[in-house]
Formats: C-alpha cells, structure tokens, sequence
C-alpha cells in the first residue's frame, strides 16, 4: 500500500519501528529503572516515588509472587485507581511473568465476577474502598485464590498515610464494611517480598503482557490479548512521535485519567517512564476543585485526557488561572474532541490540543496529529510508524481517498485476538489481516484521518446518514450548553430522528433556541427534534460518554 501519510511525518519520525530494541516491556522497565534511578517517577497525594524505589518495590511484589508459587502466565488482577501501589504491582506482575488484567474500580459485584471468571485471574489486588465489591463476587469466582487488600495511604508515608486513612475510613466514611476470609495486606506483601527471592523471568515479544477489557460500549466487554510485543511496539511508536517536544528526565505529565485504562496507561504511564519522566497521579479527577488545586502545586510539562474533561476544567474559573507557561504537549482521546473544546483549550493555554486515536485492541495509539499544528484541524491524525490504515466499505472493499467507511488497522500493535472467543476474533480481522474498528472515518489526500463515528451509533434518517459526532460538536458550540449526546430514536416509517441530551451552562437555555442554533450549521434532516435536558451524561471509566444507556430514554 502507498503510505500517502509519510510525507507529512514531522521530522525525525521513522516510518517504520525497530521491535528489536526490547524483547519485552519488562526490559524498557529495567533499562529506565537504572538509567534514571534517583528521577521521580510518580507522585501521589505530594508523596513522590523514585524510579529506584519504583524498581525495589516492584521486585518486592514480584518475588512474593514467585515466593507463593504463582506461575508465569498467570493472571493477576488489578482493581486500583491512581495511587502508587498500581504502578508498583503492575510492573511486579509483569516482572514475575504474570498477566496484568485491569479492573474499573467502579465495577459491580456482578461485573467482577463476570471479568474474574473469563480471565481466570487467580490474584486480584483491591484498595479497600472496593473491598466490598470484591467480598458479594467471590461466592462466584472459583478460580480467584488469593486478595490483597491495599489502601489509599498504604505508600504515602506511615504518618500521612495513617492521617488520610483514618479520614477515609471514620470522617469522610468512604470504607464501607467488608469482610474477605483469609486476605493479605499490602504492607505483609512488600514485607515478605523482602525476604524473598527474585528470579527474572525469559520474556519474549510472544509473551501475554494483559488482558485488556474492553470498555463494553458495544456489548459485552472482552479480553483483548495484548503481548508485550504489542505494547513495547506502541511505546516505540508514542516515543518516535514525541520526543523532539519531551526533555529527558524534566517532564511532569498529569495522569488524571486513570491508568487502568489503556490510553493513560500506554500513554502516561509506559511512554513518558522511557523519558524518565514524571506522573503526576490524580486519584479523583471528577472532584475537579480538588484536581485543580493538585496540578497548581506543579509546573507541568503534559496533559492527557478525554474531551469531557477538557471540558470540566475550561469551565472552572480556577482552571483558567493556573500558569501554564511549563506546558508543551496536550494530547486528546477517547472519544471526538470537539472543535469547540479544542479553541477554547488553545485560549487559555496557549497550547494546541492534539487529537490522537486508538484501541483497546491497538495498545491503543493508531493515529496521532503531528505535535506541531498550530490550530486544531479536526483530524485523529496520521497513522503512526509502522501501521496500516484503509478504509472500507460494508463490503470490505477499499475505498478511494475522502470517501466514508469503516476504519481498519495493521501493526505490530494490534492485539493477537480476544481471551477465550475465537470467534468473536475472527470476525473482527479481514483476510489481509487488518482490525476491523468499528468507527466510520475517512482519509484525505495528505494522509491525515477524520473519524466520523461509531459504526453502531449511527443514525439513519429516511436512509441517509446522520453521525452523532456532527451533531453533538454543532450543539455543543452554543454557549449555554455545557455536555450533549446525539442519539436516534424511533420515528416510525421515516427510521429514526435525533434527540439531544443536554446538561445545561446556562439555566434559561431552551429547546426551541438550541434547535434553532442547529439549524443555523445542520441540514434539515440532521436538525434535532426532540431536547431533553438532563442533570448529568452516563459515561464510562475515563469520561467517555455512552450514548447506548440514552437511547431507550
């Protein structure tokens, strides 16, 4: 295939990747454990934790594994928000030749079980605030065999640490009771991993590293297999892609979306730790008055996020006040960023709002925007070093330049298939290989590719087509809206007709205005006929909104 995006590569950037660098993640780790040993690698709650700490706490963990006879491949779940102890357990798990299987915390009982059961985790790490959660699904995980029960001071220090627990536990009463037989405490674990001995395991590109789930925004969620192959090629690839705008050992990048989730964990967490960079860890960042005085006591140097949170702290006044003379880099996923959120980033920050995009299934960065634009051009970008785009038709045949299909993907960061579903794997790969993504986009003459939907959240108006995304970003532009979501609902014989949800910026906004203000930008069949305004949007884990559970409202 002629790769029409290479001519637009910022320079420096390769075409291809070379695998070879690192045989697994667990090397890129070890590699930037030594060379920037006495760096911070994260800081949680003003507590710092070194990369040499980082290493001798993650060996800890990773020999205790070993000590309790946890085999290789073994799944290990991980069920923590962003606190110290998640980076730590999850590179011990990796180190010990165990596979990382991420869980929400915010998970049901039955959602526990559910993920428990179809990974076979036989570990599974737990901050108390969850633990029971945890306790009503284990009558019906068979296969689990042991917890460990953390807490949000377990690492901060025995004074702070003890302070914000007793907070937790009798002032703010966020622990509710729980009761799990036989579980073991995080500080028994570091104590006993002390004592015991480490043996690094042989991995290799093959090697399972996670079983990443997928967020179920279309059914129910799925295993995806992502070996370290695949995750050290997407760390080579975000490396290759930012490192003219990253100084070696001087960054400080806010992870407020959590690192359970695949964007802040390959991009956060995995990238910037081969810059000897630092996380700053946002344990709650829906408290954004609390998120806004956290980033305040810092001069950092990168942001990632999804645009509803983009969109949180543009309309916080504090936000706005905060010096952003340190920034350089500002990186959009998830979901669509909104040209309207992307100005008004640009605004107050005086820096670009980048627009990447990915997958749980791609490790997830398939197509990042050049770091360099000064404007926001409305592009998920180009597809990045080593990896294939094309665009189909429901036929899966290929389709010329800036005409809409679906959005397929090859590279060595494309997952290997779903845990335990063959089937449901082979469908999603065509016969050259290629991840069928689901989401309807097209490609211009220079390379660079616009997402226009999800396949499956299309609506479909006296058989044209009509795409959340357009509708929502026209909606959204009017000054009294704060959040929207486009859906189709029913309309008889003529197929569907959109309606807005909207969460209101200005009390006194009506139906009849917003709908008007679409008109203005829309085509008739387009314009929304039904407004219902709503206090809040459902969305997932890390602000995405789900415009499913509206559909039936």
């Amino acid at each position: 295939m002629d790769r029409i995006w290479l001519k637009n590569y910022p320079k420096g950037i390769p075409a291809d990747i070379d695998l070879n660098q690192h045989p697994s993640l667990v090397d890129i780790f070890e590699q930037c454990a030594k060379k920037f040993a006495e760096n911070t690698a994260f800081i949680s709650m003003g507590t710092k934790l070194s990369y040499k700490e980082l290493d001798k706490y993650s060996r800890y963990f990773a020999a205790w594994l070993q000590q309790q006879n946890i085999q290789p491949g073994t799944r290990v779940g991980l069920m923590m928000p962003n606190i110290l102890q998640y980076p730590v357990c999850l590179f011990g798990t990796l180190r010990a030749g165990c596979v990382a299987v991420n869980f929400n915390p915010m998970y049901t009982a039955h959602e526990v079980a559910n993920q428990l059961n179809d990974s076979g985790a036989e570990v599974l790490i737990v901050v108390e605030n969850f633990a029971a959660t945890v306790e009503a699904a284990l009558p019906h995980t068979p296969h689990l065999k042991k917890v460990i029960v953390t807490s949000i001071g377990d690492m901060l220090g025995s004074i702070k640490g003890s302070i914000i627990d007793f907070v937790l536990r009798y002032i703010k009463k966020m622990i509710p009771s729980w009761h799990i037989p036989h579980h073991i405490r995080m500080s028994s674990v570091f104590k006993e991993g002390a004592k015991a001995t480490f043996t690094p395991m042989a991995l290799n590109h093959d090697s399972h590293a996670f079983l990443q789930y997928t967020g179920g925004t279309t059914g129910v969620p799925k295993g995806a297999i992502l070996t370290h192959g695949n995750i050290v090629a997407n760390v080579l690839q975000a490396h290759a892609w930012v490192q003219a705008y990253i100084k070696e050992g001087e960054d400080l990048i806010v992870t407020a979306l959590p690192l359970y989730h695949i964007f802040a964990l390959t991009a956060n967490c995995l990238t910037f730790m081969r810059f000897g960079a630092t996380n700053l860890l946002i344990v709650n960042p829906r408290d954004i008055k609390g998120f806004i005085k956290e980033i305040s006591k810092y001069k950092f140097t990168a942001f990632t996020g999804v645009n509803t949170l983009f969109n949180a702290l543009l309309n916080n006044e504090a936000f706005r006040k905060i010096d952003f003379s340190s920034l350089r880099v500002t990186l959009g996923g998830g979901m669509a960023v909104q040209n309207n959120t992307a100005e008004k980033w640009k605004a107050v920050t005086g820096v670009p709002l980048v627009q990447a995009y990915g997958l749980t299934e791609t490790s997830p960065a398939a197509t990042v925007n050049p770091l360099d634009l000064e404007t926001f051009n409305g592009s998920i970008g180009l597809p990045i070093s080593s990896t294939y785009i094309k665009i189909v038709d429901d036929d899966g045949k290929a389709l010329p330049i800036n005409e809409v299909g679906e959005i397929l993907i090859k590279g060595p960061q494309v997952m290997k298939g779903y845990w335990g579903k063959s089937d449901e794997t082979t469908k999603v790969f065509d016969e050259e290989g290629y991840f069928r993504s689901g989401d309807v986009g097209y490609m211009d003459e220079n390379g660079f590719v616009y997402l226009v939907d999800r396949k499956k959240d299309l609506i479909i108006i006296s058989g044209f087509n009509v795409y959340p995304n357009e509708v929502e970003d026209v909606a959204a532009s009017h000054p009294g809206v704060l959040e929207v979501a486009a859906v189709g609902v029913d309309n008889g014989p003529a197929g569907e007709l959109v309606k807005l949800f909207v969460v209101r910026k200005d009390p006194n906004l009506s139906a009849e205005a917003l709908i008007a203000h679409c008109r203005k930008d829309l085509t008739k069949y387009k314009v929304p006929k039904q407004v219902a305004f709503v206090n809040e949007l459902p969305k997932n884990n890390v602000g995405k909104i789900l415009r499913r559970q509206l559909r039936n409202k």
